[in-house]
């Protein structure tokens, strides 16, 4: 398929700029599969599509503040730094993105904070706008990370045109984050209360976790017309052997396993076995999936409404059928359904 056909006209008032006021009560589009039947529901309301021994697949990746904003040496020029991951953590080396990048060379010092208490040496270009960074800082890992989560920001997407707030704080993290390391949130988990899990599991649905640590990549435009000469970013992800029984004996049930967003289906479709079962795994994952593709293991998919020609709605619509997808895009925007990250959700049968 060619990029052109993930193109449509999205209003931009419909662009999620804050997150809906209860987390089960954004609005869920159900659209079936086998009869193309779409059904405009509340979130919560996903409690009646699931069973006993129904599995979701999570993604329990955190998310960091990752955009710190400072000043350059002598010039005191306002940088912003988006940090990308860590490469040494006793050398404190990250890969970070800066902006303005023309003004940013090789053995500039940049100052963090209204005391300039945290100090930072640029040692590498790694792309136009990629910079290896050290953080010149002499005190402990722990007191470290303490002035990273001081000075840096929430990174909602540039498409939230607002600053953060403090409420982004927890309403951009999933309820059952546990391993730092995004970028960006999970936005299909956003969904998802305490009280609603507690619910589905009462039911009987089990939940497995893994972990991508979800990078920039997720949001960085494809350029090319030829989806299969595109190259994802690699992210890290883990699938423990917890998962794995949890996920491996609901397909040998014939039961609902449910991927929670884009990420853990690259994570799981990246560790398959060659009988179509998940194996536990640990590494980096480049996966780019676009139709046509068979799934190995999700049979049922929550996502968000998705941008144009981005790899996240190529994805979906390698799961549910191009035809079906769009004419479910539609109705999304008919209907005036919220898109993105702090958007309404998608569930797929």
């Amino acid at each position: 398929m060619k990029l052109s056909q993930f193109k449509f006209d999205l209003p931009l008032n419909l662009i999620a700029q804050h997150p809906s006021k209860t987390r089960d009560e954004a609005r869920l589009m159900v659209v079936h599969r086998s009869t193309g039947k779409i059904e405009h529901k509340v979130f919560k309301d996903i409690l009646g599509y699931f069973n006993d021994k129904d599995v979701m697949v999570v993604n329990n990746t955190k998310v960091f503040p990752a955009r710190l904003y400072g000043r350059k040496e002598k010039t005191g020029a306002k940088i912003e730094v988006f940090l990308l991951r860590e490469l040494n953590k006793a050398n404190r080396l990250w890969d970070v993105i800066v902006d303005p990048a023309r003004k940013i060379r090789v053995g500039n010092k940049l100052y963090f904070g209204d005391d300039e208490s945290l100090v930072a040496e640029v040692i590498d270009n790694t792309t136009s706008r990629g910079r290896t960074i050290r953080f010149l800082f002499e005190g402990s890992e722990e007191e470290f990370k303490q002035v990273l989560d001081s000075l840096g920001e929430t990174p909602l997407p540039k498409y939230i045109k607002r600053k953060p707030e403090e409420d982004d704080k927890e309403r951009y993290q999933t309820v059952y984050a546990k391993y730092e390391g995004a970028v960006a949130a999970p936005t299909a988990g956003l969904h998802f209360s305490r009280e609603l899990i507690k619910r589905l599991e009462i039911k009987g649905v089990k939940f497995a976790e893994v972990t991508l640590h979800t990078g920039l990549g997720t949001f960085r435009p494809i350029e090319v017309e030829d989806l299969s000469k595109h190259k994802m970013d690699a992210e890290y992800f883990h699938i423990d052997e917890t998962a794995v029984k949890i996920v491996n004996k609901a397909k040998e049930e014939n039961r609902k396993v449910c991927a929670i967003g884009t990420t853990s289906v690259r994570a799981v479709e990246s560790s398959v076995t060659a009988q179509n079962h998940l194996k536990a795994a640990e590494g980096w994952t480049n996966t780019f999936i676009h139709p046509p593709y068979d799934f190995a293991i999700p049979n049922a998919l929550v996502t968000n409404f998705h941008l144009p020609k981005t790899s996240l709605l190529i994805m979906v619509s390698a799961f549910a059928g191009y035809d079906l997808v769009m004419e479910a895009y539609q109705q999304a925007i008919k209907e005036k359904y919220r898109f993105f990250s702090y958007g309404d959700a998608m569930l797929i049968l």
